[in-house]
Protein backbone atom coordinates (compact mmCIF):
# COMPACT_ATOMS: atom_id res chain seq x y z
CA UNK A 1 0.00 0.00 0.00
CA UNK A 2 2.77 2.21 0.84
CA UNK A 3 4.58 1.86 -2.73
CA UNK A 4 1.55 2.18 -4.54
CA UNK A 5 1.18 5.42 -2.62
CA UNK A 6 4.65 6.30 -3.18
CA UNK A 7 4.54 5.35 -7.09
CA UNK A 8 1.04 7.56 -7.36
CA UNK A 9 3.22 10.41 -5.68
CA UNK A 10 5.92 10.06 -7.67
CA UNK A 11 4.21 9.41 -11.34
CA UNK A 12 1.69 13.01 -10.25
CA UNK A 13 5.51 14.49 -10.27
CA UNK A 14 6.34 13.16 -13.21
CA UNK A 15 2.86 14.98 -14.64
CA UNK A 16 3.52 18.10 -13.64
CA UNK A 17 6.94 18.36 -15.06
CA UNK A 18 6.12 17.08 -18.39
CA UNK A 19 2.75 19.36 -18.07
CA UNK A 20 4.98 22.43 -17.93
CA UNK A 21 7.06 21.71 -20.64
CA UNK A 22 4.60 21.16 -22.72
CA UNK A 23 2.95 23.88 -21.96
CA UNK A 24 6.15 25.77 -22.44
CA UNK A 25 6.70 24.67 -25.96
CA UNK A 26 2.90 24.92 -27.19
CA UNK A 27 2.73 28.46 -25.99
CA UNK A 28 5.47 29.78 -28.57
CA UNK A 29 5.60 28.31 -32.37
CA UNK A 30 6.09 24.61 -32.87
CA UNK A 31 5.87 22.01 -33.95
CA UNK A 32 1.86 21.71 -33.46
CA UNK A 33 1.13 25.37 -34.61
CA UNK A 34 3.74 27.44 -36.13
CA UNK A 35 2.19 30.66 -34.74
CA UNK A 36 1.74 28.84 -31.06
CA UNK A 37 -0.76 29.42 -28.53
CA UNK A 38 0.15 32.49 -27.05
CA UNK A 39 -3.06 32.08 -24.15
CA UNK A 40 -1.34 28.98 -22.86
CA UNK A 41 2.05 31.37 -21.65
CA UNK A 42 -0.75 32.97 -18.72
CA UNK A 43 -0.75 29.13 -16.91
CA UNK A 44 2.90 27.83 -17.97
CA UNK A 45 3.92 27.27 -15.03
CA UNK A 46 1.54 26.31 -12.28
CA UNK A 47 1.80 22.59 -12.79
CA UNK A 48 5.97 23.69 -12.31
CA UNK A 49 5.20 25.98 -9.58
CA UNK A 50 3.34 23.17 -7.84
CA UNK A 51 5.95 20.82 -8.37
CA UNK A 52 8.32 22.34 -6.53
CA UNK A 53 5.83 22.67 -3.26
CA UNK A 54 5.58 19.02 -3.74
CA UNK A 55 9.85 17.97 -3.98
CA UNK A 56 12.80 18.41 -1.32
CA UNK A 57 14.91 21.42 -1.70
CA UNK A 58 17.94 18.97 -1.82
CA UNK A 59 16.03 16.98 -5.07
CA UNK A 60 14.81 20.10 -6.50
CA UNK A 61 18.45 20.74 -8.04
CA UNK A 62 17.60 17.24 -10.20
CA UNK A 63 14.32 18.18 -11.36
CA UNK A 64 15.09 21.49 -12.32
CA UNK A 65 17.90 19.86 -14.28
CA UNK A 66 15.80 17.52 -15.77
CA UNK A 67 12.91 20.39 -16.59
CA UNK A 68 15.70 22.36 -18.20
CA UNK A 69 16.52 19.50 -20.82
CA UNK A 70 12.51 18.96 -21.66
CA UNK A 71 11.89 22.34 -21.95
CA UNK A 72 14.20 23.50 -24.87
CA UNK A 73 14.58 19.30 -26.39
CA UNK A 74 10.70 20.01 -26.96
CA UNK A 75 10.94 23.64 -27.41
CA UNK A 76 13.59 24.09 -29.72
CA UNK A 77 14.13 20.09 -31.41
CA UNK A 78 15.05 22.15 -34.74
CA UNK A 79 18.79 22.68 -33.25
CA UNK A 80 19.26 19.09 -33.93
CA UNK A 81 19.99 20.13 -37.99
CA UNK A 82 21.86 23.37 -37.01
CA UNK A 83 25.41 21.71 -35.60
CA UNK A 84 26.25 17.94 -34.62
CA UNK A 85 26.89 19.42 -31.15
CA UNK A 86 24.01 22.61 -30.78
CA UNK A 87 21.38 19.99 -28.74
CA UNK A 88 23.84 18.28 -26.89
CA UNK A 89 24.98 21.91 -25.91
CA UNK A 90 21.94 23.27 -25.43
CA UNK A 91 20.60 21.02 -23.23
CA UNK A 92 23.79 20.67 -21.14
CA UNK A 93 23.76 24.71 -20.61
CA UNK A 94 19.32 24.29 -19.78
CA UNK A 95 20.33 21.88 -17.30
CA UNK A 96 22.24 23.79 -15.37
CA UNK A 97 20.74 26.72 -15.66
CA UNK A 98 17.55 25.31 -14.16
CA UNK A 99 19.28 23.10 -11.48
CA UNK A 100 20.31 26.79 -10.27
CA UNK A 101 16.56 28.32 -10.76
CA UNK A 102 14.82 25.94 -9.76
CA UNK A 103 16.32 25.48 -5.86
CA UNK A 104 15.97 28.95 -5.83
CA UNK A 105 12.56 29.40 -6.41
CA UNK A 106 11.85 26.56 -3.96
CA UNK A 107 13.63 28.54 -1.83
CA UNK A 108 11.03 31.08 -2.24
CA UNK A 109 8.49 29.07 -1.50
CA UNK A 110 10.68 27.86 2.23
CA UNK A 111 11.61 31.59 2.86
CA UNK A 112 7.86 33.68 2.32
CA UNK A 113 5.21 31.19 3.45
CA UNK A 114 2.68 33.56 2.36
CA UNK A 115 3.90 36.19 -0.40
CA UNK A 116 6.17 33.35 -1.90
CA UNK A 117 4.86 33.59 -5.17
CA UNK A 118 5.80 37.34 -5.70
CA UNK A 119 9.76 36.04 -5.22
CA UNK A 120 8.63 33.32 -7.49
CA UNK A 121 7.82 35.53 -10.26
CA UNK A 122 10.63 38.05 -9.82
CA UNK A 123 13.17 34.95 -9.77
CA UNK A 124 11.28 33.84 -13.24
CA UNK A 125 11.95 37.45 -14.33
CA UNK A 126 15.30 37.64 -13.34
CA UNK A 127 16.39 34.47 -14.54
CA UNK A 128 14.84 35.40 -17.79
CA UNK A 129 17.53 38.16 -18.20
CA UNK A 130 20.43 36.42 -16.96
CA UNK A 131 19.76 33.95 -19.53
CA UNK A 132 20.47 36.64 -22.49
CA UNK A 133 23.55 37.63 -21.26
CA UNK A 134 27.42 37.12 -22.09
CA UNK A 135 28.67 34.47 -24.29
CA UNK A 136 26.17 31.88 -23.36
CA UNK A 137 23.17 34.37 -24.10
CA UNK A 138 20.13 32.82 -25.94
CA UNK A 139 16.78 34.47 -26.04
CA UNK A 140 15.00 31.78 -27.39
CA UNK A 141 11.94 31.06 -25.16
CA UNK A 142 11.16 33.93 -23.16
CA UNK A 143 7.75 33.66 -22.16
CA UNK A 144 7.03 37.56 -23.31
CA UNK A 145 7.52 36.41 -27.09
CA UNK A 146 4.72 34.43 -26.93
CA UNK A 147 2.76 37.20 -26.98
CA UNK A 148 4.22 38.50 -30.64
CA UNK A 149 0.75 38.73 -32.10
CA UNK A 150 -1.21 40.73 -29.59
CA UNK A 151 -0.06 43.67 -30.73
CA UNK A 152 -1.66 46.27 -28.40
CA UNK A 153 -0.35 44.54 -25.67
CA UNK A 154 2.97 43.99 -26.69
CA UNK A 155 3.37 48.28 -27.24
CA UNK A 156 4.73 48.42 -23.62
CA UNK A 157 7.89 46.98 -25.08
CA UNK A 158 8.53 49.99 -25.69
CA UNK A 159 8.86 51.18 -22.15
CA UNK A 160 10.14 48.44 -20.82
CA UNK A 161 11.36 45.54 -23.28
CA UNK A 162 10.03 42.21 -23.45
CA UNK A 163 10.85 41.62 -19.96
CA UNK A 164 7.49 44.21 -19.17
CA UNK A 165 5.82 41.37 -21.24
CA UNK A 166 6.95 38.81 -19.33
CA UNK A 167 6.28 40.09 -16.08
CA UNK A 168 2.38 40.58 -16.75
CA UNK A 169 2.23 37.03 -18.56
CA UNK A 170 4.16 35.09 -15.51
CA UNK A 171 2.24 36.36 -13.20
CA UNK A 172 -1.20 34.36 -13.41
CA UNK A 173 0.89 31.29 -13.01
CA UNK A 174 2.90 32.26 -9.76
CA UNK A 175 -0.75 33.67 -8.07
CA UNK A 176 -2.87 30.72 -9.26
CA UNK A 177 -0.58 28.14 -8.11
CA UNK A 178 -0.08 29.92 -5.00
CA UNK A 179 -3.69 29.04 -4.21
CA UNK A 180 -3.51 25.63 -4.98
CA UNK A 181 0.03 24.78 -3.03
CA UNK A 182 -1.14 24.75 -0.01
CA UNK A 183 -3.30 21.33 -0.63
CA UNK A 184 -0.96 20.03 -3.18
CA UNK A 185 0.42 16.91 -1.43
CA UNK A 186 -3.08 15.89 -0.88
CA UNK A 187 -5.39 13.47 -3.05
CA UNK A 188 -5.66 15.98 -6.32
CA UNK A 189 -9.69 16.17 -5.57
CA UNK A 190 -8.45 18.68 -2.51
CA UNK A 191 -6.23 20.89 -4.51
CA UNK A 192 -9.16 23.43 -4.90
CA UNK A 193 -10.01 23.56 -1.36
CA UNK A 194 -9.50 26.40 -0.06
CA UNK A 195 -8.31 28.04 -3.31
CA UNK A 196 -11.72 30.68 -2.92
CA UNK A 197 -10.51 31.84 0.44
CA UNK A 198 -7.11 32.70 -0.98
CA UNK A 199 -8.12 34.51 -3.75
CA UNK A 200 -10.14 36.78 -1.76
CA UNK A 201 -6.99 37.09 0.69
CA UNK A 202 -4.84 38.24 -1.99
CA UNK A 203 -7.20 39.69 -4.59
CA UNK A 204 -5.54 42.88 -4.07
CA UNK A 205 -2.19 41.36 -6.07
CA UNK A 206 -4.55 40.12 -8.75
CA UNK A 207 -6.64 43.42 -8.98
CA UNK A 208 -3.07 45.49 -9.18
CA UNK A 209 -2.41 42.98 -12.24
CA UNK A 210 -5.98 43.35 -13.91
CA UNK A 211 -5.04 47.12 -13.95
CA UNK A 212 -1.22 46.78 -15.36
CA UNK A 213 -2.66 44.68 -17.72
CA UNK A 214 -5.60 46.89 -18.88
CA UNK A 215 -3.35 50.12 -18.62
CA UNK A 216 -1.27 48.25 -20.59
CA UNK A 217 -3.53 47.27 -23.45
CA UNK A 218 -4.92 51.25 -23.13
CA UNK A 219 -1.81 52.35 -23.89
CA UNK A 220 -1.27 49.94 -26.73
CA UNK A 221 -4.38 51.07 -28.42
CA UNK A 222 -3.70 54.97 -27.79
CA UNK A 223 0.40 55.09 -28.89
CA UNK A 224 0.18 53.39 -32.00
CA UNK A 225 -0.08 55.87 -34.88
CA UNK A 226 -0.40 55.96 -38.82
CA UNK A 227 2.40 56.74 -40.61
CA UNK A 228 0.87 57.15 -44.06
CA UNK A 229 1.44 60.69 -44.16
CA UNK A 230 5.48 59.68 -44.19
CA UNK A 231 7.51 59.35 -47.23
CA UNK A 232 8.16 55.54 -48.30
CA UNK A 233 11.10 54.12 -49.81
CA UNK A 234 10.74 50.31 -51.73
CA UNK A 235 13.20 47.32 -50.94
CA UNK A 236 13.67 44.19 -52.13
CA UNK A 237 13.63 41.18 -50.36
CA UNK A 238 15.04 38.04 -51.67
CA UNK A 239 14.30 34.47 -50.75
CA UNK A 240 16.39 32.09 -52.76
CA UNK A 241 15.03 29.10 -50.56
CA UNK A 242 18.87 27.37 -50.46
CA UNK A 243 21.00 27.04 -47.83
CA UNK A 244 24.01 28.68 -48.73
CA UNK A 245 26.14 26.62 -47.26
CA UNK A 246 25.23 23.64 -48.50
CA UNK A 247 27.59 22.32 -51.75
CA UNK A 248 30.33 23.79 -53.53
CA UNK A 249 31.54 25.80 -55.95
CA UNK A 250 28.55 24.99 -58.25
CA UNK A 251 26.35 25.01 -55.80
CA UNK A 252 27.30 28.43 -55.00
CA UNK A 253 26.94 29.32 -58.37
CA UNK A 254 23.33 27.98 -58.67
CA UNK A 255 22.57 30.13 -55.64
CA UNK A 256 23.92 32.98 -57.24
CA UNK A 257 21.99 32.47 -60.77
CA UNK A 258 18.90 32.25 -58.56
CA UNK A 259 19.48 35.60 -56.57
CA UNK A 260 20.30 37.22 -60.06
CA UNK A 261 16.92 36.17 -61.63
CA UNK A 262 14.61 36.95 -58.44
CA UNK A 263 16.45 40.57 -58.55
CA UNK A 264 16.01 41.00 -61.46
CA UNK A 265 12.43 40.13 -61.75
CA UNK A 266 12.14 42.18 -58.67
CA UNK A 267 14.11 45.36 -60.57
CA UNK A 268 12.04 44.88 -63.73
CA UNK A 269 8.47 44.83 -61.98
CA UNK A 270 9.48 47.97 -59.14
CA UNK A 271 11.87 50.41 -60.99
CA UNK A 272 11.33 53.30 -57.94
CA UNK A 273 13.18 50.59 -56.11
CA UNK A 274 15.97 52.07 -53.17
CA UNK A 275 17.70 48.99 -51.82
CA UNK A 276 17.64 45.01 -52.85
CA UNK A 277 18.81 43.15 -49.88
CA UNK A 278 20.08 39.30 -50.12
CA UNK A 279 20.18 37.09 -46.74
CA UNK A 280 22.91 36.23 -44.51
CA UNK A 281 26.17 34.81 -46.28
CA UNK A 282 23.59 34.58 -49.21
CA UNK A 283 26.81 34.68 -51.50
CA UNK A 284 29.42 32.53 -50.27
CA UNK A 285 32.68 33.48 -51.83
CA UNK A 286 34.24 35.89 -50.21
CA UNK A 287 33.68 38.76 -52.42
CA UNK A 288 36.81 41.28 -51.41
CA UNK A 289 39.17 38.59 -50.76
CA UNK A 290 38.96 36.53 -53.69
CA UNK A 291 38.91 39.82 -55.81
CA UNK A 292 42.45 40.71 -54.10
CA UNK A 293 44.38 37.93 -53.68
CA UNK A 294 43.08 35.62 -56.66
CA UNK A 295 43.59 32.66 -54.82
CA UNK A 296 41.07 30.37 -56.66
CA UNK A 297 40.42 31.30 -60.28
CA UNK A 298 37.19 29.67 -60.07
CA UNK A 299 36.16 31.54 -57.21
CA UNK A 300 37.22 34.63 -58.62
CA UNK A 301 35.70 34.66 -61.68
CA UNK A 302 32.65 33.92 -59.96
CA UNK A 303 32.80 36.62 -57.61
CA UNK A 304 33.98 38.92 -60.68
CA UNK A 305 30.41 38.00 -62.63
CA UNK A 306 28.66 38.95 -59.85
CA UNK A 307 30.55 42.32 -59.42
CA UNK A 308 29.53 42.70 -63.14
CA UNK A 309 25.95 42.23 -62.73
CA UNK A 310 25.56 44.15 -59.55
CA UNK A 311 27.74 47.22 -61.16
CA UNK A 312 25.32 46.98 -63.87
CA UNK A 313 22.33 47.59 -61.93
CA UNK A 314 20.14 50.75 -61.22
CA UNK A 315 19.79 50.33 -57.58
CA UNK A 316 21.87 49.24 -54.34
CA UNK A 317 22.84 46.47 -53.01
CA UNK A 318 22.83 45.00 -49.60
CA UNK A 319 24.27 41.24 -49.58
CA UNK A 320 25.31 39.29 -47.07
CA UNK A 321 29.20 37.55 -47.35
CA UNK A 322 32.07 35.93 -45.69
CA UNK A 323 34.66 39.12 -45.35
CA UNK A 324 37.73 38.37 -44.76
CA UNK A 325 41.12 40.36 -44.20
CA UNK A 326 44.45 39.55 -43.67
CA UNK A 327 46.50 38.76 -40.25
CA UNK A 328 49.21 37.28 -38.43
CA UNK A 329 49.03 34.77 -35.89
CA UNK A 330 50.90 34.74 -32.38
CA UNK A 331 53.95 32.63 -33.96
CA UNK A 332 54.47 35.10 -37.03
CA UNK A 333 52.59 32.79 -39.53
CA UNK A 334 50.34 34.57 -42.36
CA UNK A 335 46.76 33.75 -41.22
CA UNK A 336 42.96 35.28 -42.24
CA UNK A 337 40.50 36.48 -39.80
CA UNK A 338 36.45 35.91 -40.98
CA UNK A 339 33.40 38.21 -40.33
CA UNK A 340 29.72 37.55 -40.94
CA UNK A 341 29.51 40.79 -42.99
CA UNK A 342 26.55 42.76 -44.70
CA UNK A 343 28.28 44.36 -47.32
CA UNK A 344 26.42 47.65 -49.08
CA UNK A 345 27.20 47.97 -53.03
CA UNK A 346 26.31 51.23 -54.65
CA UNK A 347 26.40 50.63 -58.96
CA UNK A 348 29.16 52.83 -60.53
CA UNK A 349 30.92 54.14 -56.86
CA UNK A 350 32.29 51.02 -55.24
CA UNK A 351 31.96 47.90 -56.79
CA UNK A 352 34.80 47.70 -59.10
CA UNK A 353 36.97 47.32 -57.53
CA UNK A 354 34.92 46.35 -54.45
CA UNK A 355 35.20 48.90 -51.68
CA UNK A 356 31.60 47.96 -50.16
CA UNK A 357 30.34 49.87 -47.02
CA UNK A 358 30.77 46.94 -44.16
CA UNK A 359 28.80 46.09 -41.36
CA UNK A 360 30.31 43.12 -39.17
CA UNK A 361 28.08 40.70 -36.91
CA UNK A 362 29.00 41.95 -33.51
CA UNK A 363 27.15 39.61 -31.40
CA UNK A 364 27.82 35.67 -32.91
CA UNK A 365 26.01 32.39 -31.66
CA UNK A 366 28.44 31.40 -28.97
CA UNK A 367 29.90 27.70 -29.77
CA UNK A 368 28.95 27.45 -33.49
CA UNK A 369 29.87 30.87 -34.55
CA UNK A 370 32.18 31.80 -31.94
CA UNK A 371 34.42 30.05 -29.12
CA UNK A 372 37.03 32.93 -27.58
CA UNK A 373 38.08 29.99 -24.76
CA UNK A 374 40.90 27.77 -27.17
CA UNK A 375 42.90 28.29 -24.53
CA UNK A 376 41.14 27.32 -21.56
CA UNK A 377 38.95 24.53 -22.94
CA UNK A 378 41.34 23.05 -25.95
CA UNK A 379 39.51 19.93 -25.89
CA UNK A 380 36.53 21.49 -26.38
CA UNK A 381 37.51 23.89 -29.02
CA UNK A 382 39.15 20.74 -30.53
CA UNK A 383 36.17 18.83 -30.73
CA UNK A 384 33.80 22.12 -32.58
CA UNK A 385 36.58 21.87 -34.75
CA UNK A 386 36.67 18.61 -35.77
CA UNK A 387 32.74 18.65 -36.50
CA UNK A 388 33.39 21.13 -39.10
CA UNK A 389 32.78 24.74 -36.98
CA UNK A 390 32.95 28.03 -38.85
CA UNK A 391 34.39 30.31 -36.62
CA UNK A 392 33.66 34.16 -36.95
CA UNK A 393 35.49 37.12 -35.67
CA UNK A 394 33.41 39.86 -33.76
CA UNK A 395 33.10 42.89 -35.34
CA UNK A 396 32.57 46.12 -33.08
CA UNK A 397 30.77 49.05 -34.97
CA UNK A 398 27.41 49.41 -34.83
CA UNK A 399 27.26 50.44 -38.42
CA UNK A 400 24.53 52.70 -39.83
CA UNK A 401 24.34 52.69 -43.55
CA UNK A 402 22.83 55.74 -45.25
CA UNK A 403 21.47 55.24 -49.05
CA UNK A 404 18.47 56.87 -51.20
CA UNK A 405 17.62 58.69 -48.12
CA UNK A 406 17.30 55.33 -45.87
CA UNK A 407 19.20 55.40 -42.50
CA UNK A 408 19.50 51.93 -41.72
CA UNK A 409 21.27 48.93 -39.71
CA UNK A 410 21.41 45.29 -40.01
CA UNK A 411 21.25 42.83 -37.22
CA UNK A 412 22.19 39.58 -38.87
CA UNK A 413 20.43 36.71 -38.52
CA UNK A 414 20.63 35.94 -34.18
CA UNK A 415 21.30 39.57 -33.11
CA UNK A 416 17.92 40.15 -33.76
CA UNK A 417 17.09 38.43 -31.08
CA UNK A 418 18.87 40.35 -28.59
CA UNK A 419 17.19 44.13 -27.51
CA UNK A 420 20.34 45.50 -26.91
CA UNK A 421 21.56 44.90 -30.50
CA UNK A 422 18.49 47.36 -31.75
CA UNK A 423 18.89 49.72 -29.08
CA UNK A 424 22.57 50.72 -30.05
CA UNK A 425 22.06 50.86 -33.69
CA UNK A 426 18.96 52.84 -33.01
CA UNK A 427 21.18 55.37 -30.44
CA UNK A 428 23.92 55.63 -33.77
CA UNK A 429 20.57 56.92 -35.71
CA UNK A 430 19.47 53.88 -37.59
CA UNK A 431 15.83 54.98 -38.62
CA UNK A 432 15.03 50.92 -40.17
CA UNK A 433 16.62 47.82 -39.12
CA UNK A 434 17.69 45.48 -41.96
CA UNK A 435 17.70 41.66 -40.67
CA UNK A 436 19.68 39.22 -42.96
CA UNK A 437 19.49 35.62 -41.71
CA UNK A 438 19.85 32.04 -42.88
CA UNK A 439 17.31 29.83 -40.79
CA UNK A 440 17.00 26.72 -44.19
CA UNK A 441 19.29 24.40 -42.21
CA UNK A 442 17.04 24.03 -39.86
CA UNK A 443 14.06 23.21 -42.29
CA UNK A 444 11.56 23.82 -39.44
CA UNK A 445 8.66 26.76 -39.80
CA UNK A 446 8.80 26.63 -36.13
CA UNK A 447 12.39 28.01 -36.05
CA UNK A 448 11.84 30.53 -38.01
CA UNK A 449 8.62 31.67 -36.67
CA UNK A 450 10.49 31.87 -33.49
CA UNK A 451 13.04 34.38 -34.72
CA UNK A 452 10.11 36.34 -36.70
CA UNK A 453 8.31 36.28 -33.13
CA UNK A 454 11.77 38.38 -31.46
CA UNK A 455 12.16 40.61 -34.70
CA UNK A 456 8.87 42.00 -34.15
CA UNK A 457 9.75 43.12 -30.16
CA UNK A 458 12.70 44.76 -31.23
CA UNK A 459 10.52 46.64 -33.78
CA UNK A 460 8.07 47.48 -30.74
CA UNK A 461 10.74 48.68 -28.64
CA UNK A 462 12.62 51.47 -30.83
CA UNK A 463 9.37 52.48 -32.54
CA UNK A 464 11.33 51.55 -35.88
CA UNK A 465 10.82 49.26 -38.88
CA UNK A 466 12.35 46.15 -39.97
CA UNK A 467 12.50 44.68 -42.84
CA UNK A 468 13.96 40.59 -43.17
CA UNK A 469 15.62 39.32 -46.47
CA UNK A 470 16.09 35.36 -45.34
CA UNK A 471 17.05 32.33 -47.14
CA UNK A 472 13.82 29.90 -46.38
CA UNK A 473 11.84 32.45 -44.53
CA UNK A 474 10.35 34.10 -42.30
CA UNK A 475 11.27 37.06 -45.49
CA UNK A 476 8.89 39.78 -43.87
CA UNK A 477 8.34 43.35 -43.54
CA UNK A 478 7.24 44.21 -39.77
CA UNK A 479 5.98 47.96 -38.58
CA UNK A 480 7.12 50.10 -35.82
CA UNK A 481 4.05 48.62 -33.82
CA UNK A 482 5.17 44.73 -34.75
CA UNK A 483 2.48 43.99 -37.44
CA UNK A 484 3.67 42.18 -40.00
CA UNK A 485 2.63 44.03 -43.33
CA UNK A 486 4.13 41.65 -45.85
CA UNK A 487 5.39 38.37 -45.24
CA UNK A 488 6.39 35.70 -48.11
CA UNK A 489 5.11 32.15 -47.55
CA UNK A 490 8.30 29.77 -45.71
CA UNK A 491 10.28 27.49 -48.24
CA UNK A 492 9.90 29.12 -51.60
CA UNK A 493 11.39 30.54 -53.91
CA UNK A 494 10.62 34.37 -54.25
CA UNK A 495 10.57 37.90 -53.23
CA UNK A 496 8.58 40.57 -51.75
CA UNK A 497 8.96 44.37 -52.42
CA UNK A 498 7.65 46.91 -49.40
CA UNK A 499 7.18 50.20 -49.14
CA UNK A 500 8.68 51.48 -45.38
CA UNK A 501 8.24 54.84 -43.71
CA UNK A 502 11.36 57.29 -43.92
CA UNK A 503 11.64 58.40 -40.75
CA UNK A 504 13.90 61.43 -39.82
CA UNK A 505 13.70 61.92 -36.41
CA UNK A 506 15.82 59.79 -34.08
CA UNK A 507 14.31 57.18 -31.65
CA UNK A 508 13.56 58.10 -28.74
CA UNK A 509 11.47 55.54 -26.57
CA UNK A 510 11.88 54.91 -23.27
CA UNK A 511 13.47 51.28 -24.21
CA UNK A 512 15.67 53.21 -26.28
CA UNK A 513 16.77 55.56 -23.67
CA UNK A 514 16.82 52.92 -20.38
CA UNK A 515 17.62 49.68 -22.28
CA UNK A 516 16.72 46.86 -19.86
CA UNK A 517 16.68 48.40 -16.47
CA UNK A 518 13.03 46.47 -15.42
CA UNK A 519 15.52 43.30 -16.02
CA UNK A 520 18.30 44.48 -13.59
CA UNK A 521 15.50 46.25 -11.36
CA UNK A 522 13.92 42.49 -10.88
CA UNK A 523 16.67 40.85 -10.92
CA UNK A 524 18.51 42.61 -8.30
CA UNK A 525 15.39 42.35 -6.37
CA UNK A 526 14.96 39.05 -6.61
CA UNK A 527 18.46 38.65 -4.92
CA UNK A 528 18.17 40.82 -2.28
CA UNK A 529 14.72 39.07 -1.51
CA UNK A 530 16.71 35.33 -1.95
CA UNK A 531 19.27 37.12 0.73
CA UNK A 532 17.03 38.36 3.08
CA UNK A 533 15.33 35.59 2.96
CA UNK A 534 18.23 33.24 4.13
CA UNK A 535 19.58 36.21 6.43
CA UNK A 536 16.25 35.29 8.19
CA UNK A 537 15.83 31.88 8.25
CA UNK A 538 20.19 31.49 9.61
CA UNK A 539 18.84 33.62 12.72
CA UNK A 540 15.63 32.21 13.30
CA UNK A 541 17.71 29.08 13.28
CA UNK A 542 20.02 30.25 15.88
CA UNK A 543 16.78 31.23 17.72
CA UNK A 544 15.85 27.97 17.86
CA UNK A 545 19.09 26.45 18.64
CA UNK A 546 19.22 29.16 21.51
CA UNK A 547 15.48 28.07 22.59
CA UNK A 548 17.13 24.27 22.64
CA UNK A 549 19.96 24.57 24.72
Amino acid sequence: MQSGRKLAYWSLNVFLLLSSSALFALSQPGFLLSTGLPFLAYIIFVPLFILIRRISFRSSFLWGGIYGVLNYCIFSYWLWGFHPLAMYIVALEYFLYYMITIPLLKLADLYFPRYGFAVQWLIWIGYEYIKTLGFLGFSYGLVGYSQWQFIPFIQIASIFGVWGVSALVCFPSAWIAAGIKPYCKEPLRNWLHGFRAFAYRERVSALIWCLCMIGALIYGVSVQRDYNELPTARIALIQPNSDPWVGGLEAYRRDFNTLKKLSDQAIADNPNLALVVWPETAFIPRIDWHYRYREDRNSFELVHELLTYVDAQPVPFLIGNDDAVKAVTEEGLPDRLDYNAALLFRPHENVLPPRPDRYRKMHLVPFTEHFPYKKTFPAIYDALVANDTHFWEKGDEPAVFSVNGLKFSVPICFEDTFGYITRRFARHGAKLFVNMSNDAWAKSAACQYQHLSMSVFRAVETRLPMVRATASGQTAAISPHGNITAMLSPFVEGYICVDIPVFTEKSNTWYVMWGDVLGIIVTIAAVGLLIIGSVRAILNLGKLHEKNR
